[in-house]
């Protein structure tokens, strides 16, 4: 890593992680900020030990509620515009989301099915709705991949194509689900909002490892991918295994997705909007372009969590919130690309 990037780096870290403290700060509970970082400082680093046992539930409101609640809105947000940067590199096109493969279908049928089922299982904190939407997240790529694959090789056009039917059936048996079970109707549209309600450390321990490790993956085929969207002749001529590199990459991507869906439910725009953002800014390299996206993604959806918990009494979705937010901004983005192009 050269100096200039480490002097960019550095400031993006810090400011981030004031973003993530900030955002602590706001809820409906009424906590100071002095009050907040008391708190955060003496669970790190201790020495408040009576100041904050004086807090009484301010502090466990704190620590284990908003403060996880914060982390995991960012490690999502990251892992959104992470898959997003590598999709836009291997459909070669900027407008590509991470849920473009069926996956968001199949995290909702597979909560769909928790929901109804109403299990009692639960694996490393995730209880039997978000374990059953990781698991439909991840079969639902398996079926889109095998599908669009002929011999060995799986084109971006059959992809696509067969993401897209896979993404209308499952929406279509969730709406029957729905139709059917009315009782559970409500459970059922409010998962598919995405929310961060109720999740706490557990939450951020089972995210934490995907994340970190798939942005370290994908990171490695950086180069890799910024010869991919050169075309694949050109991979070719530069050496590049094409198929190899898309199923790793589908492999991890898909891992990092599945966790992320599994306890947040579907969120949109942030994996679109973000690496679109940073391209505009730094270029078309992915080993900037990668992990700044995860940033400004995690930063992103931090603070429309925040939002969400904090303008209205009632929650609201953090989902339509990064609609109401997203849909306008992308909509400003491909007004201006159209301006530089005329």
């Amino acid at each position: 890593m050269n100096k200039k990037w480490l002097w960019i780096s550095l400031p993006v870290l810090a400011g981030a992680l004031l973003i993530i403290l900030v955002c602590t700060f706001f809820g409906a509970a009424d906590i100071t900020m002095k009050d907040t970082l008391m708190v955060l400082c003496n669970h790190i680093f201790g020495g408040f030990d009576e100041e904050v046992a004086a807090l009484g539930a301010q502090s466990t409101i704190i620590w284990r509620l908003r403060f996880p609640r914060s982390i995991l809105a960012f490690l999502v947000g990251g892992g959104l515009a992470l898959c997003g940067g590598v999709y836009q590199a291997i459909f070669k096109n900027p407008m590509a989301d991470p849920f473009i493969l069926g996956i968001s279908s199949g995290a909702a049928f597979g909560a769909t099915v928790g929901i109804l089922a109403n299990f009692s299982t639960s694996f490393m904190g995730m209880n039997s709705t978000s374990l059953l939407a990781f698991a439909g997240a991840l079969l639902s790529i398996f079926f889109v991949y095998n599908i669009a694959k002929v011999g060995r090789q799986a084109n971006t056009t059959s992809l696509l194509l067969c993401g897209t039917a896979v993404n209308q059936f499952l929406t279509a048996l969730i709406s029957i689900a729905m139709l059917l079970f009315s009782t559970e109707m409500k459970k059922i549209y409010f998962w598919t909002l995405g929310s961060f309600s109720a999740k706490g450390w557990e939450h951020v321990l089972t995210v934490l490892p995907y994340v970190i490790i798939g942005l370290l993956v994908v990171l490695i085929f950086s180069k890799e991918m910024d010869i991919m969207v050169l075309g694949d002749e050109t991979a070719v001529r530069f050496g590049v295994d094409i198929e190899k590199n898309k199923r790793i990459l589908f492999l991890v991507t898909s891992l990092v997705m599945a966790a992320c869906v599994s306890v947040s439910g579907i969120i949109g725009f942030v994996g679109l909007i973000a690496p679109h953002v940073i391209r505009l800014m730094v270029g078309p390299s992915h080993k900037k372009l990668l992990p700044l996206s995860f940033m400004l993604g995690g930063v992103v959806l931090c603070i429309c969590d925040t939002i969400a918990r904090s303008v209205l009494e009632a929650e609201v979705p953090v989902g339509i919130v990064t609609a109401i937010i997203g849909a306008p901004f992308f909509i400003y983005l491909l007004r201006a690309r159209n301006s530089e192009v005329m």
